[in-house]
């Protein structure tokens, strides 16, 4: 049975996440020379694309590697909530460059097709992916173990580039044994068509996280579900209504609403409610929780029943 992996908080996620994303650098740039060196030797439109991709994955990881410092970042007074939406911006800054890597081998392809051409060297093609291949399955099984760790939305959508990688590779072998072995002509071109379209979904796709995070959308509903049934333990928390979250970066954000006794003073409220805090960030590492008090049967809009009230009494 596998470990379950534990989560990184704080400073030790900021280093993950960090050491994952010069990884990725390093690796782009030995994929860099090997794939020069295959293109132009094997004058293969498929090669070209996948080197074509393997530079914009370079350009891409710079900028996580970007991301992910500035969004490690503490707080400061023209940030008070962090930097940690740098990393759903380099996250979008990926997604442009795929968008246009995708256009370009399209294009190139189409060209090709239209005006035909032909491989060589199917032996130095073929190695050259192959090696592509092996390298990136050990950087994508050390961002998987970032990820699953950190949470990172830069490291993850960088996985997304690596992954469209190892079919890239695969691609360019069935091309050239298509184009030189079995003398179909065209095929080279028709893979790099298919490569480019695959590419462009895969952005579109990575995306959709990022942008969450810009427009602070809510966790998903079993985070949220765990989150409250952990708040229900709490006899404090039994009036909890209101409950907002969000994420940016790699921190997570959960504020609410609590009604509290109208015999409690102002210090008994605010001892009892930093105890819950602490436990519950205890429970929920690299969470910040914010709790406004509240009167009992107090609402500040006329229209608020909360749906977490709903939730936790069904």
């Amino acid at each position: 049975m596998t470990a379950a992996i534990k989560p990184a908080v704080g400073a030790e996620r900021n280093s993950l996440a960090s050491r994952a994303a010069l990884a990725s650098v390093g690796l782009a740039v030995l994929l860099l020379v090997a794939k020069g060196w295959g293109a132009f030797e094997t004058n293969s439109t498929a090669m070209l694309g996948s080197l074509a991709d393997t530079a914009l994955d370079f350009v891409a990881s710079l900028a996580t590697l970007a991301g992910v410092r500035i969004a490690a970042q503490p707080a400061d007074r023209e940030h008070r909530f962090g930097h940690g939406k740098a990393e759903a911006l380099a996250a979008l800054g990926q997604v442009a460059l795929i968008g246009v890597s995708a256009v370009w081998i399209a294009w190139r392809g189409a060209d090709r097709l239209i005006n035909g051409g032909s491989t060589t060297q199917m032996e130095l093609g073929i190695g050259v992916s192959l090696f592509a291949i092996a390298a990136t399955l050990l950087l994508l099984w050390y961002q998987r173990r970032v990820i699953a760790r950190t949470g990172s939305v830069a490291i993850r959508t960088d996985n997304v580039h690596y992954q469209s990688d190892l079919l890239l590779n695969l691609a360019v072998i069935a091309a050239l044994l298509l184009d030189q072995w079995l003398r179909i002509r065209g095929a080279d071109a028709v893979f790099g068509i298919a490569i480019a379209a695959w590419l462009l979904w895969g952005g579109l796709r990575a995306s959709s996280q990022a942008v969450n995070q810009l427009m602070d959308r809510e966790w998903p509903e079993e985070e949220r579900a765990r989150f409250l049934a952990a708040a229900a333990e709490y006899p404090e928390l039994a009036g909890l209504h209101d409950l907002r979250t969000r994420t940016s970066g790699t921190h997570q954000f959960a504020q609410f609403h609590v009604w509290v006794p109208a015999d409690w003073t102002v210090r008994e409220a605010h001892d009892r409610m930093d105890k819950v805090e602490e436990d519950l960030q205890r429970r929920f590492p690299g969470t910040e929780i914010l709790i406004h008090l509240d009167p009992e049967g107090h609402t500040d809009r006329e229209t608020m029943l909360s749906s977490d009230l709903t939730e936790r009494a069904t």
